[in-house]
């Protein structure tokens, strides 16, 4: 092995020197409440007073005994079912859009992105007029034309599409990582398939989506892993209810950890729950190699 020149070690040194910042912040704020919270979900811990080791008894209570941690399960797939296609969808349909060539597109890019940026506490609230099935815009616009609209939020058999519904009003985010998939695919390959005789939605078909996958997978994957974190929507406007249809795992998280103060049983949750996203990635990223596009 080569010995380092001094100027080689100095660089070292300095390039050690400048990520050390990042990586005490990483250790602190990542690597160890991991660990923290592995630690106290074998525990019983209020917070006040030492922690009691009690092995697997939040685990045997979550899988066994506890009906309200079943009740968020459903609830939280039940949304990840609901919302995870409609972003993509949206999202995909929408970067589609702004990938036409016509003047001004540039500001309605920026348009379209700006809700992924806004308060989830005002988009909240601004939904909640929206679907009030009262006197809400939306069951208004339905009353116009004949059509009752639906209790939405405030209908257990609606709550949860609601939410999900939502979700479709920050996709401005995921289409600009959409757009960016579309413009890297090169126009030679439409104009041959075009001189093959291939229309448009053949050349969607045949040429984008296959070309898409390395962006439609990234997509799934942020999506899958963001739909299971679902909570301001539904602290803000429904605490949970109807008859806790919204009653999600992160919400059942925070109820346990800044309500109960159970921390020990907070924390098996968010094991389970964290475990539970990491089994779906590893999932997802054994199966993308049958489906996504790759040039190797």
């Amino acid at each position: 092995m080569e010995k380092l020149s001094k100027l080689e070690k100095k660089e070292m040194f300095q390039g050690y020197l400048a990520i050390t910042p990042w990586f005490i912040g990483f250790i602190v704020l990542n690597v160890f409440p991991i660990i923290a919270t592995i630690y106290f979900s074998f525990h019983q811990w209020t917070i006040i007073g030492d922690p009691k080791w009690i092995g697997l008894k939040n685990y045997e209570r979550m899988f066994l005994t506890d009906p309200l941690f079943r009740k968020a399960l459903v609830a939280t797939l039940k949304y990840v079912v609901y919302s995870l296609p409609l972003k993509l969808i949206f999202g995909l349909l929408l970067a589609l859009l702004l990938n036409q060539k016509l003047p001004g597109m540039n500001f309605f890019r920026t348009i379209f992105y700006i809700p992924a940026v806004i308060s989830g506490v005002a988009v909240s609230l601004m939904w909640v007029w929206l679907l009030q099935p009262d006197y809400g815009l939306v069951n208004a616009l339905l009353a116009k034309i004949g059509i009752q609209g639906p209790g939405w939020f405030w209908d257990p058999h609606w709550s949860v599409f609601s939410i999900a519904l939502m979700s479709v009003w920050t996709v401005g985010g995921s289409a600009i990582i959409y757009l960016a998939g579309l413009q890297n695919i090169s126009h030679q390959l439409y104009e041959a398939g075009s001189i093959d005789g291939a229309n448009r939605w053949q050349s969607f078909w045949f040429i984008t989506i296959p070309l898409l996958t390395p962006t439609l997978f990234f997509q799934l994957l942020m999506e899958l892993i963001e739909s299971f974190k679902i909570f301001t929507q539904a602290y803000v406007i429904t605490q949970g209810g109807p008859l806790k249809t919204t009653f999600f795992l992160m919400l059942y998280i925070y109820q346990e950890s800044f309500r109960n103060f159970n921390m020990g049983y907070a924390s098996a949750l968010t094991v389970f729950l964290t475990v539970t996203v990491l089994v779906l990635t590893i999932i997802l990223n054994y199966t993308s190699k049958k489906w996504v596009y790759s040039e190797a």
